[in-house]
């Protein structure tokens, strides 16, 4: 009752309100991000009460990330790495005329698997925790494997033009001296480069500037969206209906990776993704405008988000960066993050639980708004609307480190985008690739570390030995389904 109190004044609703509506925008501009739009808000925080605070970070965060689905659905710019997952299936859904079908199915089922999320945060939070950080550099080594194995099978096209993408994406992570030894690799003498290769630029660059590009290319191959027409939600009842093992399998993938420190929606998108293409019963419709895939990625996205507040709340161990940010406006705020936060500040913690569920709620009328106001974009002339996509291209690559820099990585990247789609090899995996891979790396050479040089280490522990064969055995399962197959069309010839 103490928690309710906390919530349910004026002041706050109308910050949860505020938040939500800058978070909405921050997220559905391309280029902006969820981090950056809780970074904008942390200087407000100071001049606030703890709940509100919190609340504020919490809101924004929410509508940011589903948000990020809008500029992937229309212009195929997606607004996060994990929305990438599914840019092409909303894109291509959008240029049938079914725009509103794929953003419904974005925002239904991001709120429903963001309120699954949310609901075992608030049963299980301590216990969920206590297996996160069981977790070592063993164990996430195996879990980043398993991310990006599941980028080359999901993407359109052969898995060999999606490992082509995956290592072209590993080589670029490789690339500033953001390796564990901290030694600058491929940076010929660029002290821009010394810090890596940025995703958000990179994004930009193989989403939104190739897709420019090709419209200049290919005048008269073009085919402009349609807008966002029909219902947006009335539909997604049916969707339910149709894909309920999806949307509850996404929602628990989904928590399960985002209690994991540092796995992040990145990863739960990308394998939730892998996995309905894996259970479909039309896997060949992934890629090329699949629902089903939307429903169980949308659904894991959110759900790692709340989910992330897991370790964050309970041990004071960030989830992610936007997690980091909340960590560092309690201890602001006088709150420390622990196990002792349960019995000492009770009130706050089930504050902050009541702010995810109004959170959720405020995200349907409000991503339907921003979904209807999206869409109007579409209604622009194509002559007017890519030079104001290249403006924003611009702006977004600029606004990450204040840099030209971030454009030049954006134009080269771009040419690469545009050089892959001409040549049919799927875009999407360089982006993981460039964001796993120093994690990959980190936790490669940590293990080897503590392992002393022994590979054999990775299968000495329970968890790191069941990843690692699972991870293993999706490896296989390809080359293993090809050699069945050429011994049956031996037999029967």
């Amino acid at each position: 009752m103490d928690a309710f109190g906390h919530v349910f004044q004026w002041h706050v609703l109308l910050v949860i309100v505020l938040a939500a509506a800058f978070g909405m925008l921050v997220g559905a501009i391309p280029g902006l991000t969820a981090t950056m739009a809780t970074s904008l808000l942390v200087p407000l925080t100071f001049f606030m009460d703890p709940v509100p605070a919190v609340a504020t970070i919490v809101t924004a965060t929410a509508m940011a990330i589903f948000a990020g689905d809008i500029p992937g659905a229309l212009l195929r710019i997606p607004g996060t790495p994990s929305s990438a997952a599914y840019v092409d299936d909303s894109y291509i859904l959008s240029r049938q005329g079914r725009a509103n079908d794929a953003l419904g199915a974005s925002l239904f089922f991001s709120v429903l698997g963001g309120t699954i999320g949310t609901i075992v945060l608030v049963v299980s939070a301590p216990q969920l925790a206590e297996i996160a950080l069981n977790f070592t550099s063993f164990e996430y080594f195996w879990l980043v494997m398993l991310g990006l194995f599941c980028a080359t099978f999901v993407s359109p096209g052969t898995p060999t033009r999606g490992l082509i993408a995956l290592f072209l994406g590993l080589g670029f992570a490789m690339v500033g001296q953001t390796n564990p030894t901290g030694e600058p690799r491929y940076t010929f003498g660029s002290i821009e480069l010394m810090a890596g290769i940025q995703f958000i630029p990179a994004m930009i660059g193989l989403f939104a500037m190739s897709e420019v590009m090709r419209f200049y290319a290919h005048p008269f191959q073009n085919q402009k969206p349609a807008g966002v027409k029909g219902p947006i939600l009335r539909q997604q009842f049916g969707v339910l209906r149709r894909y309920p093992v999806q949307a509850l399998r996404g929602s628990a993938v989904g928590t399960a990776i985002g209690i994991l420190p540092g796995a992040g929606a990145d990863i739960a998108a990308w394998i939730s993704y892998a996995v309905s293409k894996r259970f479909s019963r039309k896997p060949k419709e992934f890629g090329k405008g699949s629902i089903e895939g939307l429903v169980e990625a949308g659904s894991a996205n959110n759900a790692s988000v709340s989910a992330s507040w897991v370790p964050a709340l309970v041990f004071g161990i960030p989830g992610d960066s936007i997690t980091a940010i909340a960590i560092g406006v309690l201890y602001i705020k006088g709150i420390n993050p622990g196990p002792t936060i349960f019995l000492t500040q009770p009130d706050i913690i089930y504050a902050v639980f009541i702010v995810f569920f109004l959170a959720l709620l405020l995200m349907l009328p409000l991503g339907w708004i921003t979904i209807r106001a999206a869409g109007l974009l579409l209604a622009i002339p194509p002559r007017v609307l890519m030079p104001i996509i290249l403006m924003c291209c611009v702006t977004g690559a600029y606004a990450i480190n204040n840099s030209a820099a971030g454009i030049l990585i954006m134009l080269c990247f771009g040419v690469l985008g545009f050089i892959m789609a001409e040549n049919d090899i799927p875009v999407a995996p360089v982006i993981l690739g460039l964001v796993l891979g120093p994690m990959l790396e980190e936790n490669f050479v940590n293990s080897m570390i503590k392992a002393n040089g022994n590979f054999g280490a990775f299968f000495e522990r329970p968890i790191s030995a069941a990843l690692g064969v699972f991870t293993i055995a999706v490896l296989l399962m390809p080359i293993i389904r090809l050699i069945m197959r050429k011994q049956r069309i031996k037999s029967e010839s």
